[in-house]
């Protein structure tokens, strides 16, 4: 039992215009099936057995606040040239430069138009197969401790992990990474980008739940109400979703 990342969560006061903004962005496809919007490659919504981590971008009231997102997106470029087309292009579509304190460092760090922060990396071998998500990087007190719970919490294996940072990849060795970097940073507010789990066919997403609690894992109340799937949070209090397969 074990449980698959298939999406980053975004929450936006304009869903459509953030879920467009991405997709031109990664260069994939902004699908809209219900009132959220859900980003994806080319070729047709994929819901519910999705082949890559997606985004989905989700409405809700409250703007995003003037603290640091917990979480963001890394995105990976191929040579200096396409480290500055990208920078330009998503420039063009609305992101603009912010400074949290990186000084003189060789990626770009912008945020999309609801003012959530990414990174847009200098080639590195490392992301050489990713797609155009290097990875998707969260910020934490114990690198290691959040290796361990989500390395039992998702199907996902461990790469590496030392005081500092800790790295998860899927066990099929394709897509974004998942990475989580010790910074002295408390959290502020709620999560704005949040990852969302979904049980293998056949598996007991109750069950999923229930071991998930015993790894260290609380339940959250965002004022969901009666909803198909499960809030979370992990030890660290970043906040999850276990997904009802349909």
């Amino acid at each position: 039992m074990a449980l698959r990342p298939v999406q980053v969560n975004v929450k936006a006061v304009d869903p459509v215009a953030v879920g467009r903004f991405w997709a031109e962005a990664l260069g994939w496809t902004a699908y809209r099936p219900r009132v959220t919007t859900y980003v994806g490659p080319a070729g047709g919504f994929v819901w519910p057995d999705p082949v890559v981590l997606g985004l989905n971008a989700v409405p809700v009231p409250e703007p995003k606040t003037p603290a640091k997102n917990r979480l963001h997106l890394d995105l990976a470029t191929e040579s200096p040239a396409h480290q500055a087309e990208l920078v330009a292009r998503l420039r063009a579509l609305g992101a603009w430069p912010v400074d949290i304190g990186q000084g003189d460092v060789p990626w770009t760090v912008l945020a999309d138009p609801e003012g959530n922060e990414f990174c847009v990396l200098e080639p590195r071998e490392t992301y050489r197969d990713t797609g155009p998500i290097a990875a998707v990087v969260v910020d934490c007190a114990d690198p290691r401790a959040m290796a361990r719970f989500w390395g039992e919490a998702t199907d996902w294996v461990v790469h590496e992990v030392t005081g500092d940072r800790a790295v998860l990849r899927s066990a099929q060795g394709h897509g974004p990474y998942l990475e989580f970097l010790r910074t002295p940073d408390a959290k502020t507010a709620p999560d704005r980008l949040h990852l969302d789990l979904l049980p293998r066919p056949g598996d007991d997403r109750a069950a999923e739940v229930a071991r998930l609690r015993a790894l260290g894992a609380t339940d959250l109340d965002i004022g969901q109400g009666d909803v198909p799937w499960t809030c979370l949070a992990d030890p660290e209090g970043h906040e999850f979703r276990v997904l009802a397969p349909s």
